[in-house]
């Protein structure tokens, strides 16, 4: 099989895991030149958008399967796998949805808008304003818009528990990420890895599995590893809650 003999597999957010608060992975070079000549797959799981991830698959220069939007899609290369189910093809890649459509998250933001409520998802900002607020570039921001199952969204006013609930009634989920809140369907990291990873073991993987990731929605992509690595939040300290959660704390 293909990834007989094959003794890891490394999940990794990109935000303050990867890339530093200016977009860069230079600290990361030597340790992913170390993975790819151990040909270890490095999954990217993230919040950001297929296009944004597309980016830095081209410049990291690797080909393995990537997780989209906290766990929207997971996005597979042509004949990557020789056993795989999948849901559509988009351009080269098959995919397996696990998100719901754009759309209707879309439309729950307005539905809780004209409850009062003053939020704003990046459907509602410029490509300006997103770069402002991020620190992206412009052509950075545009591609962060280019968004298939997740809302970025802030609360600029109203009880922040309300909101939440108000969402959950829903029955769409919402996640904490380093800068913004974000609104899915039934979906998360911890469930495309799950997957992935059964794909993975389907075509022969029988090692062990590595995340690492830095803030709340990381958890769910934590909890479905062997091998759990919380990066510190900022210079000093650590994600507190989760390691609460994970039991470290």
């Amino acid at each position: 099989m293909k990834f007989s003999g094959c003794r890891y597999i490394i999940f990794t957010d990109l935000d303050g895991t990867l890339i530093d608060e200016e977009y860069s992975y230079r600290d990361a070079e030597d340790a992913l030149s170390i993975i790819k000549k151990r040909e270890i797959p490095l999954i990217l799981c993230t919040s950001k958008t297929r296009a944004e991830i597309e980016i830095y698959r081209n410049e990291i220069g690797i080909n393995d399967p990537f997780i989209s939007e906290n766990g929207g899609a997971i996005f597979i290369p042509e004949n990557y796998f020789e056993n795989l189910n999948f849901d559509k093809r988009i351009d080269q890649y098959c995919v397996i949805e696990l998100g719901i459509p754009y759309t209707r998250l879309r439309g729950a933001i307005e539905r809780i808008r004209k409850g009062g409520y003053k939020i704003k998802g990046f459907g509602d900002m410029s490509v300006k304003e997103i770069s402002t607020i991020t620190n992206l570039g412009i052509r950075e921001a545009e591609l962060s818009k280019k968004r298939e199952y997740d809302e970025p969204f802030i609360i600029q006013n109203g009880d922040e528990r309300e909101v939440l609930r108000i969402i959950r009634e829903f029955k769409l989920m919402v996640t904490k990420g380093g800068r913004f809140y974000h609104l899915t369907g039934n979906n998360d990291k911890g469930k495309a890895v799950r997957i992935l990873t059964d794909v993975f073991r389907k075509n022969g993987f029988d090692g062990e599995t590595i995340g690492l990731g830095d803030s709340e929605n990381d958890f769910p992509m934590l909890r479905n590893v062997d091998i759990p690595i919380l990066i510190r939040d900022g210079p000093r300290e650590w994600n507190t809650r989760i390691l609460k959660i994970l039991g470290r704390g």
